[in-house]
């Protein structure tokens, strides 16, 4: 099989590196990539919002599968013109992916299904937010209604921060505030067959003891030894197939990658909000589990065959990854600095995935983005998995880098 994945983060390079381990792939290509990708894929460079561009490219490679990884391509119809090109592809339609490129939509599709969220109001204009903050009080929930690259929501006890970003935004979500520890659940569904994945946990906030800003994500790990038991089939029944079963009554099937995040409150599950691709850095840990072939799933979720696949199988060990980002990340992240000690790491045990990175003219390895890196490991238990991914962490040189230290700490005690 011929496979064509789209993007160039951290979680293009974990779906490309299980792709290259699944004997049915025969060629393995990426576009853009990063530098890391280019050693596992043959990458293109190509502009990832255009979707005419991209089916091209699949058309002139072959390709048999397309898998498109970031939310921006998904949300601006890239699957659409892949579809349209009579080429497989993972990953929803643009109509559907607005189950995260609007929380205001999303909220709407959950009061159809029933699905059990936080309370919420829409708000354009400043009395609307005002009211709306004044209604639920603090701890202030203020999310931007677009996309916003996981950095668009704001949790605070401060009023006039909350206060400006709904203004500093076209259109906010401000909902009540949800108790409890959050889970990442992410289902590969077909539009019809929904096949959860095992739940993982990330960390947003930037510095140790979940304290700086929010950022896309500083590290993660599975499996949720806390988490209750019971808790998947759980989000299946009241979550992820009724979300499912509520788009394709609307005439808007969801066929992909369908990621809840949860909230596991005193009053119980409740869904914090959707994406419609894989999560990132989620995604480094639950695939570095999988071991069933990843390119059969895909495929069977882009032709509708989901419900003819075995149940997948799953390493019962645990996994580990902690990000390491550029100075400055998140607000003014700085690039173009050398990174060595990578082939050091990966002789300690882990696995080096490459985010924002680039290959210089002498063919070093450069940061290009705020988060720079995943280093990723499994182990026995979560306490081998993180010894064995901080071990790497302690060997890749970042001039100005920085991680959190904590990444699966309580778990793992």
């Amino acid at each position: 099989m011929k496979v064509l994945v789209i993007g160039g983060g951290a979680r293009e390079h974990a779906l490309c590196r299980s792709l290259s381990q699944d004997p049915a792939v025969s060629e393995l290509h990426c576009a853009p990539g990063n530098a890391g990708i280019a050693q596992v894929a043959t990458v293109h460079p190509v502009d990832q919002l255009d979707g005419a561009a991209v089916a091209a490219l699949a058309r002139r490679l072959g390709s048999e599968l397309v898998v498109v990884g970031p939310e921006a391509p998904l949300v601006a119809g890239v699957s659409d013109a892949v579809r349209a090109a009579g080429i497989p592809v993972f990953g929803p339609s643009g109509e559907a992916a607005q189950l995260e490129g609007s929380k205001a939509f999303a909220k709407d599709v959950m009061a159809g299904a029933g699905v059990p969220t936080a309370r919420s109001y829409v708000c354009v204009t400043e009395a609307e937010a005002v009211e709306a903050l004044d209604a639920f009080g603090a701890p202030y929930v203020v999310k931007d209604d677009g996309l916003a690259a996981g950095k668009g929501v704001v949790v605070t006890e401060d009023r006039a921060e909350a206060l400006a970003h709904a203004l500093a935004c076209d259109r906010v979500v401000i909902e009540e505030y949800l108790d409890g520890p959050e889970v990442s659940l992410f289902a590969i569904t077909d539009g019809v067959t929904v096949l959860p994945l095992v739940p993982a946990q990330d960390f947003k906030r930037a510095l140790d003891g979940d304290q700086g800003p929010n950022t896309g994500g500083m590290g993660a790990y599975s499996p949720l030894p806390w988490a209750p038991e019971g808790l998947v089939q759980e989000v299946l029944e009241t979550v992820l197939q009724p979300t499912v079963d509520e788009l394709r009554h609307r005439g808007t099937p969801f066929s992909g990658l369908l990621y809840a995040g949860l909230a596991l409150t005193s009053r119980g599950t409740r869904v914090i909000e959707f994406n419609a691709r894989f999560g990132d850095p989620e995604t480094q840990v639950v695939l570095a589990r999988l071991r069933t072939p990843l390119a059969g799933v895909l495929l069977a979720a882009a032709n509708g065959t989901l419900d003819t696949l075995e149940p997948l199988r799953w390493d019962e060990g645990a996994a580990v990854t902690v990000v390491i980002a550029s100075e400055g990340y998140p607000a003014a992240p700085r690039t173009g600095d050398p990174i060595e000690g990578l082939a050091e790491a990966e002789a300690e045990g882990a696995f080096v995935l490459h985010a924002g990175t680039a290959t210089g003219p002498d063919g070093e390895v450069l940061s290009a983005g705020g988060r720079v890196l995943s280093v990723t490991a499994a182990g026995a238990d979560l306490a081998e998995a993180r010894e064995l991914a901080y071990r790497g962490v302690a060997r890749i040189s970042l001039k100005g880098g920085q991680h959190r230290t904590d990444i699966a700490l309580k778990a793992a005690r």
